[in-house]
């Protein structure tokens, strides 16, 4: 193992065993924002590689291991609240099948065109949400954040506004509008109740440490004609996106946010070698270049940066964020927050 390997890994064991006896409560450590032409380090979904993603702990755990920035994923309640959820469907995530007082709520609705059978948020009060607690969505492979199903509260983006409040340090928030076009099919909109927020808390400006995302352009158009915070783009899959593109996206948006295979091809055999000059032809243009997700288990590596065979065991995430950061980036989303900075940092 070199020796940057070895630090990595260290800082991965310090974390993991301070999570264990409640590192995630204790108050931030005092860390100075990112140098400028620094990658920063969004932690996505909180800490998520040792805790239950998107709760007010993996969130606090992500500030303490020292990242830049935390990203909740936003869905809404029946009552019109901003929960932080992966999806608006709770069965993955949640402890829901286990309250028999809710089971008839289960449902069938279209996502994204597509039928998806479960508990959906918006069919919940908030009150009612509180009484569900979160769960590991990737038990298999994360068995010690499995280790705290059943101990955390559902939060809503107010409650991470007001934590990020209480730090002695900037941490900005990137909240993800989940699937806009599925609440205005019901005649919902997800960008007005993120904009009431942001207003009524005066982070509705460019400089607010408040950055906005989707995956649905359109979401992103309309949220602008109400806010000016910063707004990016996420653009999943693989393979060439025009110049004709990025120029539209460079006039309407500051941010691009790629999946890393827009980056970094996958051949065939799930390896990666030389990249595509997507990077710079964004800078060209003035777009940020954020990139997703960085995940330390085998499962979600390129086949020539996996070790062994157990698709839950920790491949050569360090020469994968080194890949990421030579070309540039701007910033990195990664599960494990800390092996992103100690990357960084070596």
């Amino acid at each position: 193992m070199s020796p940057k390997s070895a630090l990595l890994r260290g800082a991965a064991v310090l974390t993991a065993a301070g999570a264990l006896v409640g590192l995630a409560a204790a108050p931030a450590v005092a860390r100075p924002h990112h140098h400028d032409g620094e990658p920063i380090v969004i932690a996505h979904r909180g800490a998520s590689g040792y805790m239950p993603e998107h709760t007010l702990e993996a969130y606090a755990l992500a500030v303490e291991q020292g990242a830049d920035v935390i990203e909740p994923d936003l869905v809404l309640t029946k009552d019109g609240e901003l929960l932080a959820r992966h999806e608006p469907v709770l069965d993955e995530t949640t402890d829901v099948a286990e309250h028999p007082e809710f089971a008839d709520r289960k449902t069938t609705n279209l996502i994204d065109g597509k039928p998806v059978t479960g508990f959906f948020a918006d069919d919940f009060t908030l009150a009612e949400l509180k009484t569900l607690r979160a769960e590991e969505r990737l038990p298999d492979l994360r068995p010690r954040s499995a280790a705290f199903d059943g101990q955390f509260e559902l939060v809503t983006y107010e409650e991470v506004l007001d934590y990020v409040d209480t730090l002695d340090r900037k941490v900005i928030t990137y909240p993800e509008m989940k699937h806009p076009s599925y609440y205005e099919e019901q005649g919902l909109s997800i960008e007005d109740a993120l904009a009431d927020v942001l207003e009524e808390r005066k982070l509705d400006r460019k400089r607010s440490p408040v950055w906005i995302q989707s995956f649905e352009y359109q979401s992103l158009l309309n949220i602008a004609e109400r806010v000016d915070n910063r707004i990016g783009l996420n653009i999943d899959g693989q393979g060439e996106i025009p110049d004709a593109r990025l120029d539209e996206y460079a006039e309407t948006l500051d941010t691009v946010s790629l999946n890393k295979n827009r980056i970094f091809p996958r051949a065939a055999d799930g390896s990666i070698s030389e990249p595509t000059d997507i990077v710079e032809r964004a800078h060209d243009r003035g777009l940020d270049v954020h990139v997703w997700t960085f995940r330390a288990e085998n499962s979600f590596l390129p086949a020539n940066l996996r070790e062994g065979t157990d698709p839950a065991a920790w491949g050569d995430i360090e020469a994968e964020f080194e890949r990421f950061y030579d070309l540039g980036v701007d910033a990195v989303f990664s599960d494990f927050p800390d092996l992103a900075i100690a990357a960084r940092d070596c």
